[in-house]
């Protein structure tokens, strides 16, 4: 198999196979297609453009580049109970609900399972790589916070999950080898309470009673790592106590993760609680991750993308211990890892394995970063021409590209939005720089907001104000993450047919159109908003009138042009967020949560 490991080898047979990958990674490409195709030929989805031929060339003159809502009634159609068949020769067992939305419903990712092991070769590659660069990591454990999502059960029976809780919840994780190198302070069984705030404390119990034997911390997103430490900060007292006791508190009632706890917790231990006590009364809590786990010797979280806004308060909590983002991944598929694990966070590139999938890329146009002096982002135009796609091996250093992958599952052809850059070359494998999402304007966790979502939520929000005769004249936005958890914030530039004082605004209903954005937007916010506690309530922030004037001469003096200037969706630059916060004249909250549910289905 083209991703087959040795599960009994000590790390160098995997950096082997990580050498012979990408040392042919033309022929693994190759050889990836002609087994996707071979299988999947007879397809109703592939048959209809290829007529059963598994040619290569014929696959990229026929078989279109598609976007979710072009495979969307296909995947919709098995969810409703028909046959794989439809796009996979292999059943699909499960869907992958993606954090990638619009319209209000997340994306579903047809899976296999046959894919959960190439997940496990994956993830079997990412210690061998961390070993050449840190030594030492088989002498202690890691604390990693892993959490697992809602999930639902479609019409046809099939779950629909987010693909690291149809992981966590999987055989190959249960059953993992428990080597040397992957011993976790969390048991499994907190790592799979559906009960996210049991989870969160026990999980955090159990790395503090093993603090001494911890040498690693992390978890997926520099977001929920955050979360926990604020979590920390707001129990630490209980924790203490707990420990100092050797009970657990009573409103841990999930059995499963009692008892894995009090495994753990075995005995009262006094002296590690007035230890933990002396570093978590100290404030401010700089360097607390240093001093809680002395041994510590790197956090491992993904810090590229948007979670690289969260560098600044990670270095902080971690006393400026190395911030390691080891993969690059998503619902779609695994694609590849960082060579160069203990690079800065603005200087990681990602190596696509080339038997994970097969790979194409539109090339970006005007990929230059500096573009969009006032917002800080690019505005990428791809190529429309389906015939300009690039293959792995033919991508050009420095050049901008849109990821586009065929996968084992049943996706073909298909657009995952991730804008990238080629940084280098690993043998004959690129290297890539993850530079955004295409159209995403904001993000604090796992949700992705983008241009279209924001305007359809102000639009229904601001019907909110004419009957009050005002008018919603201009707005922005940014993703605040100057505190846990961060926020939406809205700028509202508000004018009514006559005189008006906007800092006499009524706050009912400007907590109203708080509320309606967040309603209206997709169930991934609204879920990370009401039942992840992961965001924080939304704010409006009305400005003087002539603020978006001004914003306007401001780009303008940073290189923008008068005749093509639009308003920024999303301010990133310190300097317009400084003009727009100077002019607000009254701040308002969301006073209660959005609805969150996925759809009207049981949840399990």
């Amino acid at each position: 198999m083209l991703w087959a490991s040795d599960p009994n080898n000590e790390g160098e047979t995997d950096l082997n196979m990580i050498e012979k990958l990408t040392t042919n990674a033309g022929q693994f490409q190759d050889e990836v297609l002609k087994q996707i195709l071979q299988r999947n030929a007879e397809t109703e989805y592939l048959s209809a453009f290829l007529g059963g031929h598994t040619d290569k060339d014929l696959f990229k003159s026929k078989v279109p580049v598609v976007n979710y809502e072009d495979i969307k009634p296909y995947i919709e159609r098995i969810a409703n109970g028909e046959s794989s068949h439809i796009i996979s020769a292999e059943p699909i067992s499960e869907l992958l609900t993606s954090s990638g939305t619009s319209g209000g419903h997340p994306k579903m990712m047809p899976s296999t399972l046959e894919e959960l092991d190439r997940k496990t070769f994956f993830y079997s590659l990412l210690v061998p790589v961390m070993n050449k660069y840190i030594s030492g990591l088989d002498q202690g454990k890691g604390m990693y916070l892993l959490f697992v999502k809602p999930e639902i059960s479609t019409p046809s029976g099939l779950m629909a999950r987010p693909v690291l809780t149809s992981y966590y919840k999987s055989p190959n994780f249960r059953n993992r080898p428990f080597d040397k190198f992957n011993i976790y302070t969390s048991p499994d069984e907190t790592i799979l309470c559906s009960d996210s705030k049991q989870s969160m404390y026990c999980q955090l119990l159990c790395g503090l009673i093993q603090r001494a034997e911890v040498l690693r911390v992390g978890a997926v997103f520099a977001s929920a790592f955050l979360r926990a430490i604020k979590f920390l900060e707001g129990h630490w007292e209980e924790l203490c106590s707990n420990i100092r006791t050797g009970q657990i508190s009573d409103w841990i009632t999930d059995q499963c993760c009692r008892n894995s706890v009090l495994r753990i917790l075995d005995r009262p231990n006094p002296e590690l609680a007035d230890a933990i006590e002396s570093e978590c009364g100290q404030i401010p809590w700089n360097g607390i991750i240093k001093r809680l786990w002395p041994r510590t010797k790197y956090v491992d979280v993904i810090v590229t993308g948007s979670m690289a806004q969260y560098i600044p308060t990670l270095d902080f909590y971690s006393g400026g211990l190395p911030l390691v983002s080891t993969m690059y991944a998503s619902s779609e598929c695994y694609f590849g890892i960082n060579l160069k694990p203990l690079s800065k966070p603005s200087q990681v590139s990602y190596t696509l394995l080339p038997n994970m999938a097969f790979f194409e890329f539109l090339p970006v146009e005007g990929g230059d970063e500096e573009k969009g002096h006032c917002n800080g982002v690019l505005d990428p135009k791809c190529s429309e021409q389906q015939d300009e796609t690039v293959d792995l091996v033919n991508v050009k250093l420095g050049h901008y590209y849109e990821l586009v992958v065929t996968t084992f599952t049943g996706l073909y052809r298909y657009r995952v939005g991730d804008i990238l850059m080629v940084t280098g070359f690993h043998n004959k494998a690129p290297q890539f720089r993850f530079v955004q999402r295409r159209n995403v304007v904001l993000s604090i966790d796992t949700d992705k907001t983008n241009e279209e979502d924001l305007l359809r939520a102000v639009t229904n929000a601001k019907l909110l104000l004419e009957e009050f005769d005002c008018l919603l004249t201009e707005y922005t936005s940014y993703a605040d993450t100057s505190s846990i958890p961060g926020h939406y914030v809205l700028f509202w530039e508000i004018q009514k047919r006559g005189p008006i004082d906007v800092s006499k605004l009524d706050s009912t209903v400007m907590e109203a159109c708080c509320s309606a954005v967040e309603e209206s937007l997709d169930s991934v916010y609204r879920r990370c908003r009401s039942r992840d506690k992961s965001i924080g309530p939304l704010e409006i922030r009305v400005v003087k009138p002539g603020t978006f004037d001004a914003l306007m001469d401001f780009c303008v003096s940073q290189g923008s042009s008068v005749n093509q200037y639009k308003t920024p969706r999303c301010i990133k630059s310190e300097e317009a967020l400084e003009l727009l916060d100077s002019r607000v004249v009254e701040s308002f909250f969301g006073s209660k949560a959005p609805h969150w549910q996925l759809y009207q289905l049981a949840t399990h």
